[in-house]
């Protein structure tokens, strides 16, 4: 977790556990097993990088949040975690394959040279990258509401978040050295708990800066004219759901499908 955001971990883990379970789908992309050395990019809380341990894998996870790797020292105290950047982040040796799970959308685009540029560097000759993050038009009914909100009280807001498409990335991906072997973008969309604070919970989950410099009471007008925008399409038998769209993606070392192009 990076970038201008505040995290609780008790209210991610208790409010937003879903984040975890879609993650453990994405682990059969992955499919870690004994030998392997698995690199946990965001680890959060660490319940995926303990699943990961489960697999007889060696891993490690960082998180750019202290918070987040505090509470997944203690609750996974037979991991490795490291508060660590990985855009900075300096590996211990090399890795069989590196994992990511709705982080890399929370660091801005102009920085993915250095993420891609430092993965492919931790990555052994037969390495893989898998991911999953926000893609093109992840949660775009939401921020739109809240950026018409915003503006009608006179805040210029963007959306803070990269959500790319797979003709976007792709090229990234391969001008680090990495074969893209596949990549998908879709919807996914994704029930919020809570009820009827769900949105505006999500909201103070992963939105801050949206309210840089917003007063309370102003805050809650936003979120309630948020909330009556979205109300027609987005909230149904007494539960919101979140517009997601994911992007997946499996990539390997250049070197392992030339090798492999000679048996």
């Amino acid at each position: 977790m990076t970038d201008g955001n505040s995290w609780d971990p008790d209210d991610y883990d208790e409010g937003h556990g879903f984040v975890t379970e879609y993650g453990r789908d994405l682990l059969e992309l992955l499919s870690p097993g004994p030998g392997d050395r698995v690199l946990d990019v965001g680890c959060g809380t660490g319940h995926l990088t303990a699943v990961i341990a489960d697999s007889g894998a060696d891993v490690v996870g960082i998180d750019a949040a202290a918070e987040m790797v505090d509470q997944a020292r203690e609750a996974h105290p037979d991991c490795a975690f490291r508060q660590a950047d990985i855009r900075e982040y300096e590996p211990e040796g090399e890795f069989d394959a590196v994992f990511s799970n709705a982080v890399l959308h929370w660091i801005p685009g102009p920085a993915h040279d250095a993420v891609l540029s430092t993965i492919a560097d931790a990555l052994t000759a037969e390495g893989r990258f898998v991911a999953e993050f926000g893609g093109r038009g992840n949660v775009a009914a939401i921020t739109d509401a809240l950026a018409a909100e915003l503006s009608e009280r006179g805040y210029d807001r963007t959306q803070p978040w990269y959500f790319p498409s797979i003709g976007e990335y792709a090229p990234r991906v391969e001008s680090h050295g990495l074969e893209l072997r596949f990549a998908r973008l879709f919807d996914r969309p994704t029930g919020l708990d809570d009820g009827e604070a769900g949105l505006r919970n999500w909201i103070g989950m992963f939105g801050d800066e949206f309210f840089d410099g917003v007063g309370t009471a102003e805050r809650e007008a936003i979120l309630n004219g948020v909330e009556e925008r979205l109300r027609p399409h987005l909230f149904d038998e007494g539960a919101w759901t979140a517009d997601y769209r994911r992007l997946r993606l499996l990539a390997r070392q250049a070197e392992f499908r030339s090798d492999s192009s000679r048996e």
